[in-house]
């Protein structure tokens, strides 16, 4: 793995209201990277339903600790949101558009979907009965300028 030139550690405990801490922490993190408001806006969504993933299914609403770590290396963003919560049976399963395994809750079932839309990769890996680590990793781009050349006039 590369050698990061930063990183941070973030605790919180498995309730509704960190979610906007975790998400605005990991944001304002990524912030050095001069991303685009669009590219904020993604790694936001992403570390919203990965930690309201932890909340909902990890911990079913009960409490827990979910630890958010987040790197920097070059222009790259990685990103690590795990629990020790119940697990995930069938990752793939999950991983599903649509699936849910909470279908009395008004929830869509595209947390893993939305994820992967938005971070360049997504990797999940779940232990029944120890918990789920989700870590995503996102580029991000540098708008060219195209600066004028030294030598060019603008005038030629």
């Amino acid at each position: 793995m590369n050698k990061f030139e930063n990183e941070m550690k973030l605790e919180i405990v498995s309730k509704s209201n960190n979610e906007a801490f975790a998400r605005i922490t990991v944001a304002a993190f990524a912030a050095q990277l001069d991303p685009t408001i669009e590219e904020i806006a993604d790694i936001k969504t992403a570390v919203s339903e990965a930690v309201t993933n932890s909340i909902i299914h990890g911990y079913e609403n009960g409490e827990g600790k979910i630890t958010i770590k987040a790197k920097i290396s070059e222009n790259t963003i990685y990103i690590e949101i795990s629990d020790l919560g119940k697990g995930i049976e069938d990752v793939e399963t999950a991983k599903q558009p649509l699936y849910t395994s909470k279908p009395d809750l008004e929830r869509s079932g595209m947390g893993f979907t939305i994820m992967e839309s938005f971070m360049d990769e997504v990797k999940v890996e779940s232990i029944v009965g120890l918990g789920t680590k989700v870590s995503m990793k996102k580029k991000i781009k540098k708008e060219s300028l195209n600066p004028i050349n030294e030598g060019d006039s603008i005038n030629s």
